[in-house]
């Protein structure tokens, strides 16, 4: 599954990218992830590390997920990746959340975040839950930054 997202933002791209380039700060305006804290990374990391938890209800049905997550990109103030990295020897299904800002000016930008997910246990509401916080987050994400939706 993958889903795409586009924001257009009045602020400075560095501040944007600084806030979607670490995941501790996303349940700040990220409702389906109520938990994100920063670990210690492994040694075969590329980047910091977090342990996140992701959370959807639709009616009666709710999930939850924890996912270590790694950055392994970030090229400020552009593009800041994460991709799924656990440390035990199981196999899981992948989850990759790219976030890319551009920049239109000095103090505008547009933000595209795309996630792709290689499993298929979330998938009957995974596409129905993302869309519907996507557009809750938006003047969330706004508000965090300190500018009106």
């Amino acid at each position: 599954m993958d889903v795409s997202a586009v924001l257009a933002a009045q602020v400075e791209p560095e501040l944007l990218f600084d806030l979607v380039a670490d995941l501790a700060r996303y349940p700040d305006w990220l409702e389906i992830v109520p938990r994100a804290q920063a670990v210690e990374p492994d040694p075969s990391d590329a980047g910091p590390a977090w342990s996140v938890d992701l959370r959807g209800q639709l009616g009666l049905l709710s999930r939850s997920k924890r996912l270590r997550m790694v950055r392994t990109q970030s090229d400020s103030p552009r593009i800041a990746r994460f991709e799924r990295r656990e440390l035990d020897s199981r196999s899981h299904s992948d989850w990759v959340l790219e976030a890319r800002v551009e920049a239109l000016s000095a103090v505008e930008c547009t933000l595209t975040m795309s996630l792709h997910y290689g499993g298929t246990m979330w998938v009957p509401m995974l596409d129905r839950l993302l869309a519907d916080e996507i557009e809750r987050s938006r003047g969330r994400l706004l508000s965090v930054l300190g500018v009106g939706s």
